[in-house]
Parts: C-alpha cells; sequence; structure tokens
C-alpha cells in the first residue's frame, strides 16, 4: 500500500518500541517523517533503520519542553514542506504504587508529558501546517487509561485524560483536522517490560488472542486512523488489546 505518498508525519517517542514500529509502517507505505526523542544517538540509529535523511529526519529533545517542540517542527517543515499526520506516542510512568502515596511532583510529571505535551505538539502542528491544509493525530493513549490497572493509577488517569482530550479536540477542531487514538494493552516493548517480564506466560493467558501485544499491532492501528481510509472516523479511540477488555482485565 502507497497510503502516504506525498505525505508527512512527525512521530514522537520514536526511537524504539510503539514509535518506531508506527515511523517504520508510515515510511513503509510511502511517507516521510520526523523522529522524536530525548537519545541523540538511538535516533541518529533509527533514521538508519528507516532509509536515512530521504525518508526521515530526527530532532532530539524532551517532549515537555516547549521550544524542543517548535524546534523539531520547524525542522520538519524546512526538511519536508508539510506534516499530515502527528502521532502523539511519547508517554512516561516513572512511578508505581497507590496514587495517594505518590510524591506530588511525579504526578505533575506524568501528566506534563503525558497530556500537556500531546496538547502542545497539535498547536506547533496546528499553526504551521494543519490548520490551514488539514490533517490527522493519532495520540496512543492505554487501556489502562480505560480501566483501572494496579500499581500504575496515575499513569491511567493521564491516558484517561488524553482519551478525553481526543474526544473534545476532534470536536473543536474538525472537519479540517481528525483526532483519534490508539489504546495499547500490554505491549512487547522496553517501556512496558516490568509489567510482563519473568511472567509473560502467565499474562498473555488472560487475553482472549493468548499473547501480548507487539509494536507492530499497534503500529497498523496507527496507520489506519492516519489514513484516508479512516477518513470518516475522528473521536475514537480503539482498544488494541489483544481481547483482554472482554476478558474484564485492565491491562
Amino acid at each position: 500500500m502507497n497510503r502516504f505518498n506525498g505525505r508527512v508525519a512527525l512521530v514522537t517517542g520514536a526511537s524504539r518500541g510503539i514509535g518506531l514500529a508506527s515511523a517504520a509502517r508510515l515510511v513503509a507505505e510511502g511517507a516521510r517523517v520526523c523522529l522524536t526523542a530525548r537519545g541523540e544517538e538511538s535516533l541518529e540509529l533509527a533514521v538508519k533503520e528507516l532509509g536515512g535523511p530521504e525518508h526521515a529526519i530526527a530532532v532530539a529533545g524532551r517532549a515537555d519542553d516547549p521550544e524542543h517542540r517548535a524546534e523539531a517542527v520547524a525542522r520538519t517543515m524546512a526538511a519536508f514542506g508539510r506534516i499530515d499526520v502527528l502521532v502523539n506516542n511519547t508517554g512516561i510512568n516513572p512511578v508505581f504504587g497507590p496514587v495517594l502515596d505518590l510524591e506530588p511532583g511525579a504526578v505533575r510529571k506524568v501528566f506534563d508529558v503525558n497530556v500537556n505535551a500531546p496538547l502542545g505538539w497539535l498547536r506547533e502542528v496546528r499553526q504551521a501546517w494543519q490548520g490551514e491544509h488539514g490533517g490527522a493525530v493519532v495520540n496512543i493513549s492505554a487501556v489502562a487509561g480505560l480501566r483501572p490497572a494496579h500499581g500504575i493509577g496515575v499513569y491511567g488517569a493521564s491516558k484517561a485524560a488524553l482519551i478525553h482530550l481526543t474526544e473534545q479536540l476532534a470536536q473543536e477542531i474538525g472537519p479540517r483536522i481528525r483526532v483519534n487514538s490508539v489504546a495499547p494493552a500490554v505491549v512487547r516493548t522496553r517501556f512496558a517490560a516490568k509489567l510482563y517480564q519473568g511472567r509473560e506466560a502467565e499474562l498473555a493467558a488472560g487475553y482472549a488472542l493468548g499473547r501480548l501485544g507487539t509494536p507492530e499491532d499497534i503500529a497498523a492501528a496507527v496507520a489506519f486512523l492516519a489514513s484516508d481510509d479512516a477518513a470518516w472516523i475522528t473521536g475514537q479511540t480503539i482498544a488494541v488489546d489483544g481481547g483482554i477488555i472482554l476478558a474484564g482485565g485492565g491491562i
């Protein structure tokens, strides 16, 4: 398929895992992409993996840094001239335990990166291109934003906020810009490793499809929602969860 021929995407948190898989899927379907993440070296490796500067550029920085967001958008426009797709993938979960036991500063940081940063990215992209020309935004939320999950309550609350923000923005900035989200359950990434390492088979047994997710599973949903195949879909959250919600689970 070549659903993204001539189009450009900016993917955050794209040096590995779901972000890199999403960027790779978009490039495979014809897009050029800008990758962002904190690690400059890992981003350089990701650009090589995607075929080099003809297909991808990278801008290192923190998603919650407004100057980084402005720089990444400006460099994408300079390199490729447009930004049709924004994939808000960056997320953090540095704390574990009951919500009331967590430090307020840590809670604030989670919301700054998982909620405020996606909103900031959209502001920049909308001003640079999508406000006039239209486009698609895909936010990576989580099943933990749909169902409570043990130990990751603040992360889940931030993803619930992102899901609601997806709906609110879809209503406010349509019809020119579509905004949707993908809610993964446990995916085999370094980010989620603490949730499954040492008990993957046990955890997978609770999923209707009998396995945990892969980054490519999520990337397929991202590409669909970003493409014209989803031209009449906005404000939606697709749970890509292997059937764990059907089983009554939260992750």
